[in-house]
């Protein structure tokens, strides 16, 4: 059993790397499905405490930017015994702009919002918590790279 957290800006391929990777094996918790309710962080830990309990592996769909985000959702992987698992996406801003400006409906967001994350974004460390950090890169024609994350990307 496993929590899996994704880390990177909106439009960095995280949900579609969910669809590719995970859809068949893991249950899909994102604060996305539910835009208007009201406290969504409280509703989300509810989720994956709920999954992990009945021995489900989750993943956390979010731009978790901050350790401050992924702290709490890292204790509670591993109260419940899960093995913690960080996917780190590639967050060129440009390239993260240009994805979502393709978007339509509720699935765009406002450009503002990309760059607020941008901004706060601050790469994980196997310190936090995580039993393993990948790093996923988007190909522009589909599919992805994944490679076990370097400590060194704290830096850049």
């Amino acid at each position: 059993m496993e929590l899996v957290l994704f880390i990177g800006l909106q439009g960095s391929g995280k949900s579609s790397f969910y669809r590719q990777r995970f859809a068949g094996s893991h249950v899909h918790v994102s604060k996305d499905l539910w835009p208007n309710a009201r406290k969504r962080e409280a509703r989300q830990r509810r989720l994956i405490a709920e999954a992990l309990a009945r021995g489900e592996s989750v993943v956390v769909d979010n731009t978790n930017p901050l350790v401050e985000d992924r702290e709490p959702l890292i204790a509670l992987g591993r109260e419940h015994g899960a093995r913690v698992v960080g996917y780190v996406f590639e967050s060129d801003l440009e390239t993260c702009l240009a994805r979502n400006a393709g978007r339509v409906g509720r699935a765009r967001v406002e450009d503002k919002a990309i760059h607020i994350t941008y901004r706060k974004l601050r790469w994980p460390s196997s310190a936090e918590g995580f039993d393993v950090l990948f790093h996923v890169r988007a190909h522009p024609e589909g599919g992805f790279d994944v490679r076990e994350w370097r400590e060194e990307h704290e830096s850049e």
